[in-house]
């Protein structure tokens, strides 16, 4: 099974919120997920970022591929160059 690290939009009408999730790339943007491993709310001044660590750098491990825009948020925070170093 081919997992995804990507978003999951969530919220009001031009008030969104997302979810960061692992996901079977076979589904649906906003459909079943495997685990929720964060959030990210672009609304508030900063970006609200919180992304369990622990957690990401396991799915990156088993093999989990990130989409772009979970890339840069990955990268934002350091998990991303962190997965990175403990592979070499």
């Amino acid at each position: 099974m081919a997992t995804k690290i990507r978003l999951k939009r969530m919220g009001a009408k031009k008030n969104p919120f997302y979810r960061v999730v692992i996901a079977d790339s076979r589904t649906p943007r906003d459909g079943r997920f495997i685990e929720e491993i964060g959030v990210y709310d672009p609304t508030t001044t900063p970006a609200t970022i919180k992304i369990d660590e622990e957690r990401a750098l396991q799915w990156l491990a088993d093999g989990a591929t990130p989409t772009d825009t979970a890339k840069s948020l990955l990268k934002q925070q350091g998990i991303l160059a962190k997965f990175i170093e403990s592979r070499k």
